[in-house]
């Protein structure tokens, strides 16, 4: 299996990922964050998956019901044709899972196997029939599933399966519920009701987007996988539903992103406003004041999807990876890293939120003039930046260049909004970053900036610097930074974040082009008025969309395939905020800079 290969379903709360041939591979229950009851992903089948399909198929075609979440898989055989539609109901009182299978023509044999293991693939539950006789409950600890199905059931070597057949016209729902094991068995929901009521929903909320707008499709499937990895009860968003999908097959860059970035939030913010979705944008912002509040000096730059804190790492030794590619992690290690870039992205986050119109949260200013004055001596000190490293801290020039947005946005906040702050101190303070970056971080002789203080090194959060408006789009260096960015770090017309076989990051070189960076590139070319490699760039972008429109963190040129965890949220807000500013002219670009 390919990582493109999987489609994402989910109820705001936490979601699975389905393969082409019908298996449910990955499921964390109840939330994102919890442990998975289906881990094939990351291991074997024997890890837990979920398989509805024919027993033999010559052509598998699938899709999103337009403006849904709602995927139909359509299996063609040599006796006829059936479609599998899957989807997890929205606002039940558990989580539930929905397979419907309808019969298209003919008269086609199927097979279903189910195999759940708790705890990442690692616990066997002890499986019952229900007292109905049309199920079974699997229950381990604190865990329980039940599986209702409308055919007989059977356990053959730890596996619970069936074979039947389906005829044209005839429809058979499965449907998969999760409840604490101490309660009651959960109710099913009522599978074609439930199939009615979360299409709506999911129409409802999609189709506040201009059908006029370019790139119309490609914009609302992003917009759904974004809404698709919001955790409702919060509004929190996580980076991405999966862990340890790795950036190289074979190498140990595998991390778990169902975690929530600071670093997320200004493009997350002004996405969600423009396409209509201010509740959404609302929570988003208020979880991001719970979430910081506190001692400025115990900012985090990731939290979990309840604001939680303690995200700490530690390897599955029970799970192969994918591909092979160990470890498998579960938390984050750089929960606990410095970067401070994240101070920028938050302050321009919550400028965004009041310059958007969102309710005004009073408590939010007066946490952002307490982590300024801690800013004002933390911005000269070195950090792990934007990437995370693993090894030493630097100056990262990416890093100084956010100290300056935060402190240029808590002045824009005083001028627009009347609030209280030491506006003049705050001014010098911007000055004297603005002149350090320019003075240090700027390698004359080549006329490009670089990634860190005293080093040769490009990176491609360079091309940020003119983005957020740190400096205009046709200074001479950012000119001289873009073309150094094309000639060095771009292979295959993709940009790599830097050379991992020259930087010292603290982990083994090699590692896919890092998606968001070709969407900043292109951001560029629109501010730099060139518009045709602009949307060259964009389109072949697009075109490393899998088949029903979902992009991974990373794209292996040589292998030409889908890396890193997926889907991911950063890439898809890229892409929305790219196809935004090619509508506008960079219009749309021009909002954050203002």
């Amino acid at each position: 299996m390919q990582i493109a290969d999987y489609a994402l379903i989910g109820d705001c709360c936490t979601s699975a990922l389905l393969s082409r041939e019908g298996s449910i591979d990955w499921l964390c229950w109840p939330r994102f964050d919890s442990a998975a009851c289906f881990a094939a992903l990351l291991g074997t089948r024997e890890n837990g998956h979920w398989l509805i399909a024919p027993t033999h198929s010559r052509r598998i075609e699938r899709r999103y019901c337009p403006g849904t979440l709602v995927v139909e898989t359509e299996f063609a055989t040599d006796e006829g044709s059936v479609k599998l539609i899957d989807f997890m109901p929205i606002g039940q009182a558990t989580t539930q899972i929905v397979r419907i299978v309808a019969g298209q023509s003919g008269r086609v044999a199927m097979k279903m196997e189910f195999v759940v293991r708790f705890d990442y693939g690692k616990t066997v539950p002890w499986i019952r029939r229900l007292e109905d006789n049309t199920g079974v409950c699997a229950i381990a600890g604190p865990h329980m599933v039940v599986l209702r199905s409308p055919v007989p059931l059977e356990g053959k070597n730890l596996t619970t399966v069936s074979q039947f057949v389906v005829n044209e016209g005839e429809r058979f729902a499965f449907v998969l519920a999760h409840g604490p094991s101490h309660l009651s068995v959960p109710e099913a929901v009522d599978a074609e009701s439930a199939l009615n009521s979360t299409t709506a929903y999911w129409r409802k909320w999609s189709n506040i987007l201009d059908d006029n707008i370019r790139w119309h499709d490609a914009i609302e499937r992003s917009l759904l996988t974004l809404k698709a990895l919001t955790y409702a009860p919060t509004g929190s968003i996580v980076a991405a539903p999966t862990t340890s999908l790795p950036e190289h097959v074979g190498g140990i860059r595998n991390w778990d992103y169902r975690y929530c970035w600071i670093r997320d939030a200004t493009l997350t913010l002004l996405i969600l406003m423009e396409a209509g979705h201010y509740e959404e944008a609302d929570a988003w912002r208020r979880w991001l004041s719970r979430a910081v509040a506190g001692s400025p000096e115990q900012l985090q730059i990731m939290y979990g999807i309840g604001g939680e804190r303690m995200l700490e790492e530690w390897e599955i030794s029970w799970l192969r990876g994918f591909k092979n590619s160990v470890p498998v992690r579960i938390g984050n290690a750089a929960s606990h890293q410095l970067q401070i870039d994240v101070y920028g992205e938050l302050m321009d986050a919550l400028y965004q939120a009041r310059k958007g119109g969102l309710p005004n949260d009073e408590a939010a200013w007066a946490i952002q003039v307490s982590l300024l004055k801690h800013l004002e001596t933390l911005w000269r000190q070195p950090d792990e930046g934007i990437w995370e490293i693993r090894g030493k801290r630097q100056h990262f020039t990416h890093s100084k260049v956010m100290a300056w947005v935060a402190f240029d946005r808590a002045i824009k906040s005083i001028d627009q909004f009347n609030l209280k702050g030491p506006r003049d101190r705050w001014i010098r303070i911007r000055g004297e970053i603005h002149a350090d970056v320019c003075e240090r971080g700027f390698d004359a002789k080549r006329n490009t900036f670089v990634q860190s203080y005293g080093t040769p090194f490009l990176d491609a959060s360079l091309l940020q610097i003119p983005l957020i408006g740190f400096l205009p789009h046709d200074d001479p260096r950012v000119k001289g930074t873009i073309a150094a960015v094309e000639k060095e770090l771009m292979v295959d017309g993709l940009v790599r974040r830097y050379l991992t076989h020259e930087v010292e990051d603290g982990l083994p070189a090699g590692e896919g082009v890092f998606l968001p960076c070709s969407f900043w590139l292109v951001d560029n070319y629109i501010l730099q008025g060139r518009h045709d490699e602009a949307c060259a760039l964009f389109e072949r972008l697009l075109s490393l969309c899998n088949d029903v429109g979902l992009l991974s963190e990373e794209y292996d040129p040589q292998a030409r395939e889908l890396r890193g965890n997926f889907p991911q949220a950063f890439s898809h807000t890229a892409l929305i905020h790219t196809a935004l500013n090619l509508s506008t002219q960079g219009g749309f670009a021009r909002k954050r800079r203002q």
